[in-house]
């Protein structure tokens, strides 16, 4: 059985939506993160959901450490980011550990039920997957938290 895909945002699109203001709509679900290129060393922006816990931003990558905006952040930690209507600096810090990337989606699946069990599904996972099952899927991706 293939897998659907879901579509990353559009970058351009969640940009354009930031610039006319709208950054306290969209940035309810998505920010925009910026890294420095690892070989250009030129400034990269990625669209990307996250989650606010305790001040810091943590954002998930289903690409596990091979996403380009992980392998940046892996090179040059510093990044900015720009969420809601605020914009600021902040060091990245990667994290690979099934245990913890499952606690992120467990509060995921938490505050969003629907929409992360949609994503859990589209992976062959219920949409209500015991801890075991998400530790198990948490092992192909990696996580972010960024703090500013």
């Amino acid at each position: 059985m293939k897998r659907k895909q879901l579509r990353p945002p559009d970058v351009r699109l969640i940009k354009t939506f930031y610039a006319l203001g709208l950054g306290p709509l969209i940035g309810r679900l998505i920010l925009l993160l910026t890294t420095t290129g690892r070989k250009s060393g030129l400034p990269r922006v990625t669209a990307l959901q996250y989650e606010e816990v305790d001040g810091a931003i943590y954002v998930g990558s289903s690409k596990g450490t091979r996403a380009d905006w992980f392998q940046n952040l892996l090179a040059s930690p510093r990044v900015t980011v720009r969420v809601k209507s605020r914009q600021f600096s902040g060091m990245a810090q990667p994290v690979t550990d099934p245990v913890l990337i499952a606690d992120f989606l467990e509060l995921r699946l938490q505050r969003h039920p629907r929409m992360i069990g949609m994503m859990l599904k589209s992976e062959g996972l219920p949409a209500a997957p015991s801890r075991a099952e998400l530790e198990t899927y948490a092992g192909r991706l990696a996580l972010a938290i960024i703090r500013p």
